[in-house]
């Protein structure tokens, strides 16, 4: 497929999913209490910072996964308690 026609199928999805998000982000404003020093927060602007960015093209998906990602830990089966397989 071409990008046309991709947009023409994805468009209402895409949408959707940012009205969404657009909504989530006014419940949050509009609840009692500040969020605005949770670092989930910054997490989240900085997304859309990515997703808004024309130069993060094509790798948008990839930054955002980053971005919400922790650093890979060698230790992390200790960590979470999980036995390495035999």
């Amino acid at each position: 497929m071409n990008s046309k026609q991709i947009l023409d199928r994805e468009f209402l999805e895409i949408r959707a999913k940012i009205l969404e998000v657009a909504a989530a982000l006014d419940r949050i404003e509009r609840a009692e209490g500040e969020v605005a020093d949770d670092p989930r927060m910054a997490l989240i602007s900085d997304a859309i910072n990515v997703i808004a960015s024309e130069h993060s093209a094509p790798i948008r998906a990839e930054k955002i996964q980053l971005l919400f990602s922790r650093a890979y830990d060698e230790q992390w089966r200790n960590e979470f308690s999980i036995a390495t397989r035999s």
